[in-house]
């Protein structure tokens, strides 16, 4: 079996302190690559340094919505610059969080803006975080879409099964973590069985969101091969046939860690 954990925080406290030990842990459980996730400015260099150091870590470059407030000055060329480093594959998480509003909206479209706009000038795929914010981020990137050169993925996805197909429709990829095997997201499941096998990826969002039967420790980017069970059994797929095509989207888009 091989997996990518398509979406983890390795700089995170909880993982940070052992980082080594979390990464060989995952490698014994057939994960084979991880994108280490930035969410403000002044990781960018911590998040990129673990790809320098692990063949199989790769990095983004990007402001998450909640910090859209203190990034006042974040534009496409900074994120532009940042993600021509060789390690860096991706552009994000980026997006909308209305939910808990940590900073003004119109802050958080002009933010995510400039990262699609950075998107498109350098290729790599967008990492999208929406939360209570379905309409906006349906508009948005069905408007970028449309004026071509933008791609990526719903990041562990919660969302309506219309916005999944909506973003399915834009060629987007929907990822799900450890919340799909929680016993209250029965309609999330239900939209895990819709989402065609050519477009599903899987995550942990470590140290976040530890999936059953972990529920309650740190999560740790060995715990996607539990989700990944999971889905197995959701969707009635052999897992082995599962993790190959989770594995395959992962490096078909994002290219530039197959390269």
């Amino acid at each position: 079996m091989s997996l990518i954990d398509s979406h983890c925080h390795l700089n995170y406290e909880g993982l940070a302190e052992r980082q080594d030990e979390v990464l060989q842990a995952a490698r014994s459980r057939g994960v084979r690559g991880f994108l280490n996730i930035s969410t403000k400015q002044k990781e960018w260099s911590n998040v990129v340094g673990v790809a320098e150091r692990n063949d199989d870590v790769w990095a983004s470059i990007g402001v998450h919505p909640h910090e859209a407030d203190t990034h006042p000055d974040l534009g496409a060329a900074m994120l532009i610059e940042a993600a021509g480093h060789p390690r860096v594959v991706a552009i994000g998480e980026c997006g909308l969080d209305y939910y808990y509003d940590k900073s003004d909206r119109a802050a958080q479209r002009e933010r995510f803006q400039a990262h699609i706009e950075a998107a498109r000038a350098t290729g790599l795929p967008l990492v999208v975080h929406t939360r209570d914010a379905e309409e906006d981020t349906a508009d948005i990137l069905t408007r970028e879409v449309g004026k071509g050169g933008v791609a990526g993925v719903l990041h562990c996805f919660t969302g309506s099964a219309s916005l999944a197909r909506t973003a399915l429709d834009l060629g987007f990829y929907v990822s799900l973590s450890g919340i799909v095997t929680f016993k209250n997201a029965k309609e999330l499941q239900e939209t895990a069985k819709i989402i065609p096998r050519d477009r599903l990826l899987v995550e942990t969002d470590a140290p976040f969101l530890a999936p059953v039967p972990h529920r309650g420790q740190t999560c740790e980017p060995a715990f996607v091969a539990d989700t990944a069970a999971f889905l197995s059994d959701l969707r009635d797929e052999p897992l082995d046939e599962l993790s190959a095509a989770t594995t395959a989207n992962f490096f078909r888009l994002f290219d530039k860690a197959a390269a």
